[in-house]
């Protein structure tokens, strides 16, 4: 027996639960023999439709586990699917199994692929993508009490420390490589915890062993490493050159890399030794930093290991000053700044 679970005007089967009022689970992720939790127990509720993914409607929802309830993320499958999809969405299933088991990844709660309708259940984080979080804290009064008044230089490495530790892992542990190192690849939740996403092409260097040039080229030029710009393969050391712009992103509030540069410009100048200037609010050992993960040569940039012990030890020079920024986000004006799509 199916039930409708109506995601903001949009319909999406899943199966019925014992109360009729929600999606329960009903079998382990592949490859693990007993889920994250009891699925038996995992009822979902309230699904309002958020957009369409890769695979079909992703939704958010309410998880309630025996007595606790809590955000969750659902991503399904779409009920029109080839044989080949389906295989896909079953070993992107099992990806999240076996690779997301590091606390600054982002975590699958459990998952249901023996039937129709499949589906991903991931957890929520609150308030969510690191860029739009970014963006929130331009224009704030300095003497209101708000959240920028928790974000200062020292909460910059904070972050990237975390940011740094997940990739680490995705590389020593996985030997996979992100592929799309930025502020819109990581998730923000509360007490400035971090989750790193965007983990499409991760995903596929581990299905098929390699991540098509097509799909590498969509990266925005501007977080490219130059010898990604040049085609040539991704390694821990691209990853290593997108997380200086990740940096720089964090420290100007989500502010688009390389502003006075047309994306087709950049790496013309990177190559004649252009760098970006340091950034206003921005101490000198986080300049270097950028500085070192921008290094021409991929074997003169620092590992991510020695990334998280730099930022450990720079930390305590780091200052408290909440960041600021008087300058309005317009949107598209980013966008055309930025090279990426609205």
């Amino acid at each position: 027996m199916v039930c409708w679970g109506r995601c903001n005007g949009r319909q999406h089967r899943g199966r019925v639960c014992a109360h009729g009022d929600g999606v329960r689970g009903t079998r382990p992720c592949p490859g693990r023999s007993r889920p994250l939790g009891d699925p038996e127990d995992a009822v979902l509720k309230e699904l309002d439709f958020l957009h369409t993914g890769r695979y079909g409607p992703v939704c958010q929802s309410q998880l309630t586990r025996g007595q606790v309830t809590s955000a969750v993320v659902v991503k399904t499958l779409r009920d029109s699917t080839s044989q080949a999809e389906v295989k896909e969405f079953v070993n992107w299933a099992q990806f999240h199994t076996v690779v997301s088991k590091h606390e600054n990844l982002v975590q699958m709660l459990f998952c249901q692929t023996r039937r129709l309708p499949m589906y991903l259940v991931l957890e929520a984080v609150s308030p969510g993508n690191l860029l739009h979080f970014l963006w929130t804290l331009h224009n704030e009064d300095p003497g209101t009490p708000s959240q920028s008044q928790q974000f200062s230089e020292r909460s910059v490495f904070l972050v990237a420390k975390q940011v740094a530790a997940g990739l680490e892992y995705l590389h020593s542990e996985h030997r996979l490589v992100h592929g799309d190192v930025a502020a819109r690849s990581v998730l923000i939740g509360a007490g400035l915890s971090v989750r790193v996403t965007g983990l499409g092409m991760a995903f596929e260097a581990w299905e098929s062993g390699k991540v098509a040039k097509r799909r590498a080229a969509e990266v925005p030029l501007k977080w490219q490493a130059p010898e990604r710009i040049m085609r040539l393969p991704m390694t821990a050391s691209s990853d290593v050159w997108s997380f200086g712009i990740l940096l720089y992103e964090l420290v100007t509030l989500g502010a688009p890399p390389y502003p006075e540069l047309q994306p087709l410009d950049v790496f013309p100048k990177i190559q004649n030794s252009y760098r970006m200037k340091k950034p206003e609010h921005c101490g000198t050992p986080l300049y270097d930093l950028m500085k070192y993960c921008w290094m021409w040569n991929s074997h003169d940039r620092p590992t991510f290991s020695t990334i998280i012990r730099l930022l450990r030890s720079y930390i305590e020079l780091a200052d408290t000053t909440p960041l600021s920024s008087q300058e309005s986000v317009d949107i598209f004006v980013y966008s055309k700044k930025a090279g990426v799509f609205p």
